[in-house]
């Protein structure tokens, strides 16, 4: 039996199909559950492309310190001021969701702000479609779209191998988790 059960009313990205549509952007605050601190020696520049580029908006700023950026619910980046930031991007990553129909404008909005910026989109075993950014800051950013599910395909089989099944697959209710 597994421990997994469907907990996606709980989270603003919406059900992967053709015509998902992506939440609003999210001016709404919060406690933080999570967030990402990327230190900046150009705090003006990383704004624009964060905003441009990478579709995110100024939810607050302290001037010449920090900015606020967010893009949906829980998504929040904190912008720093720093005498200088990392020569290479580092191996780690932060990954962003969006929905399918967003990787090609984001694709072409980060290439017209930066256009050495951007690799792929490639898609992966886990049956996603993935875009990564390397910002001016030199964060590693992944935009991750969930492609919709084929039940015969080699992404379910993946899936499925370690305990991963849509939820229709016959598990009961799980709302005691909720």
């Amino acid at each position: 039996m597994s421990d997994y059960y469907n907990a996606f009313e709980m989270s603003p990205v919406p059900a992967p199909g053709p015509d998902a549509a992506p939440p609003e952007l999210f001016r709404g605050i919060y406690g933080m559950p999570a967030f990402v601190t990327i230190p900046t020696s150009d705090l003006a520049a990383s704004v624009d492309f964060w905003t441009r580029g990478l579709g995110f908006f100024e939810l607050f700023g302290i001037p010449g310190r920090l900015v606020h950026l967010r893009r949906w619910a829980f998504q929040d980046v904190l912008l720093v001021s720093a005498e200088s930031v990392p020569a290479q991007p580092p191996a780690m990553s932060c990954s962003f969701a969006c929905v399918l129909s967003q990787i090609d404008s984001l694709v072409e909005a980060c290439r017209a702000v930066r256009p050495d910026a951007v690799e792929g989109p490639q898609d992966t075993p886990w049956n996603t479609r993935d875009v990564t950014v390397t910002t001016p800051e030199n964060a590693r950013i992944v935009f991750t779209a969930a492609k919709p599910f084929d039940p015969a395909s080699q992404e379910a089989r993946n899936l499925a191998a370690i305990g991963i099944t849509p939820p229709d697959a016959g598990r009961g209710d799980h709302g005691e988790h909720a």
